[in-house]
């Protein structure tokens, strides 16, 4: 969102500084050529767009800052088996037992004038008890196996605890990060051209911002987001291990058997018989 709207404002002004040279050239038989560019580029009405335009996206921008960081956080609690979340700042904290957690990946494609592009998103779905209304959170994916294992990674800390988890990554390199971004142009850099390097990555990315961008997410992701009600945070305390609550047997059963199908070499796909292939039809 940050480097799509720098780069939108930089393009325009570029688009700007080109035409009205341009316009200015066919009209220096009327007007000097420098003056007349000079006064079209710097008028009133030509920057008064570009302010306005520029405006409008930091309306935008700062409006969804806002946005996260006033929506309290979903939280798991595992010795309670429970979900809590609260639907809007100052709502009553809604409570979703963890076995009627509802989890799915949609698949879809953005087509565009360049190509198919798949998209994939974790969706988790949290019903409200009363009413029956379902909230849905939505995780984007850069592929279904990240998708699968974003949920697996909730689950099995759910189901097994913190333990079970693998050692804790460095969010160096995480997607949006500087380093992730150096590392990707040098492996641009590494698999094209001099002349493609520069036109296709260099100058595309000087002019919408470089690293500002990455800078801007880090600070947007560190920022402090709202806090849980007083209630949260009682149910949030810990609790004895005799008061810990158990899986269903339903659920137990369920969890042996895949890990059953895991020891025959199937993974989560095959034991639900799900089949991905080329189809006109995208699963969801």
């Amino acid at each position: 969102m940050t480097r799509a709207g720098i780069g939108a404002v930089m393009f325009l002004l570029i688009f700007l500084f080109f035409t009205t040279g341009f316009g200015s050239w066919i009209r220096r038989d009327i007007e000097p050529f420098w003056s007349s560019w000079l006064d079209f580029f710097t008028s009133i009405a030509v920057w008064g767009f570009v302010g306005a335009l520029a405006t409008l996206y930091l309306c935008v921008f700062f409006f969804a800052i806002r946005r996260v960081s006033n929506q309290p956080p979903v939280r798991f609690n595992r010795q309670r088996r429970e979900v809590v979340f609260v639907p809007k700042k100052g709502m009553t904290p809604r409570y979703v037992p963890w076995e009627e957690v509802i989890t799915s990946v949609s698949i879809s494609k953005l087509i565009t004038q360049y190509a198919v592009i798949p998209e994939f998103k974790l969706m988790i779905g949290l019903r409200e008890t009363k009413n029956g209304d379902v909230l849905w959170i939505s995780v984007p994916s850069g592929n279904l196996n990240q998708a699968i294992a974003e949920w697996e990674a909730i689950r099995v800390y759910m189901e097994d605890g913190p333990q079970a988890l693998p050692e804790g990554q460095s969010d160096e390199f995480e997607a949006g990060s500087v380093a992730y971004f150096h590392m990707c142009r040098k492996g641009y850099r590494s698999h094209h051209s001099l002349l493609r390097y520069v036109f296709g990555f260099l100058i595309v990315q000087f002019f919408s911002g470089w690293t500002i961008p990455c800078y801007l997410a880090a600070w947007i992701n560190n920022r402090p987001k709202a806090g849980f009600p007083r209630e949260v945070l009682e149910w949030s305390l810990p609790r004895p291990i005799k008061e810990h609550a158990v899986p269903g047997e339903e659920l137990i059963k369920e969890s042996a058997e895949i890990r059953k199908a895991f020891l025959e070499g199937k993974n989560l796909l095959d034991y639900f018989k799900i089949k991905l292939g080329e189809s006109n039809k995208i699963p969801t």
